[in-house]
């Protein structure tokens, strides 16, 4: 059955949109995906020399892990992000039992940029964004909001990091992430996915007026224990929510586990090559 009589076959026998559970979706990103953008953390954090000096403001910051590896340098952090979900699996593992602040100071923000702010809180020396943009339809233009936000609370000259796929050919999972576009119903305005773009982050830093001053790749492969443990992880970016909206959560699962056969290896592990981009501007 083609992807087009699936959504029309769904839409008649399942009106109701399929529900997610945030908090297992959550969960899925805290202990499955999240690390498998460590090698890009450790290498902006090699490159900027982050340290005891280094006040740092992590946009989106998940589950907190690449707050978790900056503290462990010295860096005093703040994290910002809209899941309160992920933000509870950050402060499990960031703040100490009691609920008073880590050593280094970190702060957990659940809502806007302009709520890390503070009076006398020092300017920010490193904001980023390390949630890769270029994938879904909207989501680097929705990046300036966030943006316009966090800068003010930046010194000058501080550095933004914004990180990104890498080229098509060059992510295996970017054969994955097609069937979350083959199934997303285009009609109804889904965020859908679509391969990133050559020019996606200097754009996002061209329109908030930051001054680009480097970049890099960095080889970030996703492996996962089994079909289930990929499924599962790969859910939790959230990248086929429109897909599972469409279609159904049964029949993303089902096409979305036989899009990863060419990628498993002997005893069921699976293994996908992936290149991401990471640029870093300065605050004028």
């Amino acid at each position: 059955m083609t992807p087009t009589l699936v959504r029309e076959h769904l839409s008649h026998a399942d009106p109701v949109p399929p529900r997610v559970d945030p908090c297992a979706r959550a969960r899925d990103w805290s202990e499955i995906q999240e690390r498998m953008l460590v090698p890009l953390f450790e290498t902006v954090y090699e490159r900027l020399e982050v340290g005891r000096a280094t006040r740092l403001l992590g946009l989106r910051c998940g589950s907190g892990l690449a707050l978790l590896m900056a503290a462990a340098r010295g860096a005093a952090v703040t994290g910002v992000d809209p899941s309160p979900e992920r933000l509870a699996l950050a402060r499990e593992r960031l703040l100490p039992p009691g609920g008073t602040r880590a050593r280094t100071g970190t702060r957990l923000v659940d809502g806007t940029p302009r709520d890390a702010a503070g009076a006398g809180t020092p300017a920010y020396t490193l904001v980023t964004v390390f949630e890769p943009v270029g994938c879904l339809a909207d989501d680097s233009e929705g990046l300036g909001g966030l943006l316009a936000g966090a800068l003010p609370l930046a010194g000058h000259g501080a550095a933004v990091v914004l990180a990104g796929w890498g080229p098509p050919e060059r992510c295996a999972t970017a054969s994955v992430l097609r069937v979350a576009a083959e199934l997303a119903d285009p009609l109804h305005g889904a965020r859908r996915w679509r391969p990133p773009l050559r020019d996606d982050l200097e754009q996002v830093a061209q329109r908030a007026g930051l001054k680009p001053d480097g970049s890099g790749r960095v080889a970030c492969p996703f492996g996962y224990a089994d079909v289930d443990s990929a499924v599962r992880g790969l859910l939790s970016t959230g990248l086929f929510d429109a897909a599972i909206a469409a279609a159904g959560g049964r029949q993303v699962d089902k096409e979305l586990a036989e899009a990863l056969h060419p990628y498993r290896r002997e005893g069921g592990t699976v293994w996908m090559p992936n290149v991401f981009r990471y640029l870093i501007a300065r605050v004028p």
